[in-house]
């Protein structure tokens, strides 16, 4: 899928709307480029199907809920179309190749190279990866895991592609090691989200379904880019915006998905070229300014209703809510001036979104990474929640928060199991329903596996697909901390950069994909995932798998598990016979999953329940809770910029399709910074210029690209951008947020320089 570049990077200003006959033409090249036309077609019309279909292994935006039968999008197609390549990796390409040689490869000619076929073991006499047996695999696993001194100094990483019943074994194997060390791609991405809303509302999720959107007044669209993190958001905004509901989006930059579409899968608007408008306003906040514009409108709410008592439901806030007096005195003590400097929005355009949010009778606030990967990303959350309760805007259709989770089943890891501080309710459910005496400390999350690594204290990491060695932060020290390992596993679908940033041992274990079908001993299997909005439901494959060889990862945690714990009552092998009796373990220990095995059968799934939305709040007071931070200084140092990293948009996570980004005008360039032009006039640069990009951490240390190329950019004053995973090298592990534990990816401190000329990239 994609090429490598064979044309110079070039800019030009996208105004076209989003998806369209755009993403159109992406499909049929992706199509044709994997060769798989056929195959790919058929998968289309079977993708995020409640009958039969497997679920789009992209994003985690919600199944249509009307029955449609092209709810599919161009990124989901391409993540599916990837997966189902007729490229294959095979024991001859790793005889060709040695470790050291394929280090030197980009990551997208790795990934291109096609599906894995068999197990692999690293051969350190040869820096070759060899041919082993699943069983030999196996006891490799178990064995090293036996040996070492505390269960403590392995750590077992989850990425959302892990559906719910392995999960659900996965942490159950590793508890009954006796570690809750279990990191997970949520823990860099929307962490900070789940434990605002725990503290908030007793609950780590949002309140709102896609019901809830396709009836509210007002829809508040915050730090998300969807036109290419979850597309099929368009046609919700789309369809919002027909019925009359405001949009507005709140981002430093104005994405695609901010201006108009044309939703494919309807044909007349696409015969006819007809757009439709996805906002009603745009406000462009400085990078970390979100949280002061929203105590701005709730400042503005406040105000109001001196003269308009119903701006403020008093009622709900009596009745369901603790803290409102500490909020109202921390809002009025907060000067315009302090709120205008910290949120980079004028008063004007402050007053005018909370116009909005004051006519509007229902509303929805929906946010993404661009909240969370901050040092005050609950703080924020936290405020929004604020907002939301300051209306009664919880408890109702059309209202409450409704975070976007990025990958398709990274929720349900986290429902089923996946988190390093579990709470002694579960713990005790696992332990009376599973017979295992799980640990009751905490365990390890991203950053402090990482840590753990650097110090000698981590012997054994086992990854559950993913990329870890690109996803993480501060990518020189994340490589050196994965190779002092004893053992590095990892279980994938294609060829990354994970598999040549090793432990001394190493192992890769393919999987099957999504795509394909799962047979075991009483007959095709289905496994369920979580989106975003609580609703869980099926996917089952529909392609035979790229190879005899491969196993399903339920079966390879079963396997692994076997042989860590020769002695175990846990009935690994039997589980996965018929997934039906993992489900029905997962229906004794897991809140909401009760009668799991019918329930899930039914169209749609079901939806978990959330207490919150009934206004029940699992929280200390029993009621929602107020929270009265004070605000940061998000604003830049003279000479200094805040630096977001985002994904382009032939790009999920750390797979790259290609050098190109089609909504922000960009072709065959990934070492770039968006740039204010005024930012660039200061520093004497032009566009296209190589330029030399220094982060300063809190620890005082400084990492640096050199030779990226400037662009300009509408983007506020003070603020730059660039790609993730290229940019994570200037993340340090010491930029964790206080509040989360997350990597602050989206406010990094950087100085920018004219280079002296176009350099390799990251050093």
């Amino acid at each position: 899928m994609g090429a490598e570049p064979t044309e110079p990077p070039h800019f030009r200003p996208y105004h076209h709307p989003a998806a369209g006959w755009g993403a159109a033409r992406s499909v049929t090249k992706v199509l044709f480029g994997e060769h798989t036309v056929v195959e790919g077609s058929r998968a289309i019309m079977r993708m995020n199907h409640e009958n039969g279909g497997f679920d789009c292994p992209g994003c985690a935006w919600p199944d249509d809920t009307k029955g449609l039968h092209l709810d599919i999008c161009e990124n989901g197609i391409k993540h599916v179309t990837w997966e189902m390549t007729a490229k294959r990796v095979r024991r001859d390409f790793f005889a060709t190749h040695t470790v050291t040689e394929l280090e030197e490869w980009t990551d997208f000619a790795l990934e291109d190279q096609g599906r894995l076929t068999e197990p692999m073991v690293y051969d350190a006499a040869t820096d070759h990866y060899v041919p082993i047996s699943w069983k030999d695999a196996f006891d490799l696993v178990g064995r090293t895991l036996r040996e070492l001194e505390s269960p403590h100094q392995a750590a077992f990483y989850t990425s959302g592609r892990l559906g719910n019943e392995a999960t659900f074994l996965y942490q159950l194997m590793a508890r009954e090691l006796g570690t809750n060390n279990l990191p997970d791609c949520s823990n860099m991405c929307h962490e900070a989200s789940g434990r605002a809303l725990q503290a908030a509302l007793g609950t780590g999720k949002g309140t709102a379904d896609l019901k809830d959107w396709e009836c509210t007044d007002a829809l508040f669209i915050m730090g998300v880019n969807a036109a290419s993190n979850a597309p099929r958001m368009l046609t919700a905004l789309a369809d919002a915006y027909r019925r009359g509901a405001a949009i507005v989006h709140i981002n430093p930059l104005v994405e695609a998905a901010a201006t108009r579409t044309i939703v494919p899968h309807e044909f007349v608007d696409m015969a006819l070229f007809k757009s439709t408008r996805t906002s009603t306003l745009n406000v462009q906040p400085r990078i970390g300014g979100d949280m002061a514009l929203v105590r701005g409108m709730a400042k503005a709410i406040l105000e109001q209703a001196s003269t308009d008592p119903k701006s403020v439901d008093r009622e709900f806030v009596e009745r369901y809510t603790s803290g409102f007096e500490e909020y109202e005195e921390v809002c009025r003590s907060t000067s315009w001036e302090e709120i205008e400097r910290q949120s980079g929005v004028g008063r004007a355009d402050i007053l005018r979104v909370a116009g909005v949010y004051r006519e509007a009778d229902r509303s929805i606030f929906s946010w993404c990474l661009g909240l969370t990967q901050h040092e005050h990303g609950v703080d924020t959350v936290r405020e929004i929640v604020n907002l939301l309760l300051l209306r009664g805007n919880l408890g109702r259709e059309g209202a409450g928060p409704s975070p976007v989770r990025g990958h398709s089943n990274v929720q349900g890891n986290r429902t089923c199991g996946i988190d390093h501080r579990p709470t002694p309710e579960f713990l005790d459910r696992l332990a009376s329903v599973c017979g295992i005496d799980p640990p009751r400390e905490h365990g390890l999350d991203t950053v402090r596996t990482i840590a753990a690594m650097h110090r000698g204290d981590m012997k054994v990491f086992i990854g559950m697909g993913g990329n870890f060695a690109l996803a993480a932060p501060d990518t020189p020290y994340t490589y050196e901390g994965l190779r002092k390992l004893a053992l590095t596993v990892q279980v994938s679908t294609k060829l990354n950069r994970s598999h040549l940033v090793h432990g001394r041992q190493a192992l890769i274990l393919p999987c099957l994909g999504r795509t394909e079908k799962d047979n075991q001993r009483s007959g095709l299997q289905s496994t369920t995932v979580e989106d975003s909005m609580s609703m869980v439901h099926r996917s089952v494959g529909m392609k035979r798998p790229a190879s005899p060889n491969l196993l399903s990862e339920p079966a390879i945690v079963a396997g692994m598990a076997r042989a860590a714990l020769p002695d175990s009552d846990t009935p690994w092998a039997w589980y996965v016979e018929d997934y039906d009796r993992i489900r029905d373990t997962m229906a004794q220990v897991l809140d909401g999953f009760e009668d799991f095995n019918r329930r899930v059968r039914l169209p749609l799934g079901f939806r978990i329940r959330q207490p919150a939305r009934e206004l029940v709040f699992l929280t200390p007071s029993g009621r929602a809770e107020f929270s009265s931070a004070p605000l940061p200084d998000v604003v830049p140092a003279p000479g200094t910029l805040a630096l977001g990293t985002m994904r382009s948009h032939d790009q999920w996570n750390t797979t790259i399709y290609s050098d190109n980004d089609r909504y922000r005008g960009v072709n065959n360039l990934r070492t770039l910074i968006f740039m204010n032009r005024a930012d660039m006039r200061e520093r004497g640069i032009g566009e296209f210029d190589p330029v030399d990009i220094t982060s300063t951490a809190r620890d005082g240390s400084t990492r640096s690209l050199e030779g990226y190329l400037a662009v300009p950019y509408d983007i506020p004053r003070g603020c730059a951008a660039g790609y993730m995973p290229e940019m994570n090298v200037l993340c340090s592990l010491a930029d964790t947020s206080t509040q989360s534990d997350q990597p602050i990816m989206k406010h990094l401190k950087i100085t920018v320089t004219l280079g002296a000329g176009a350099g390799p990239g990251a050093r």
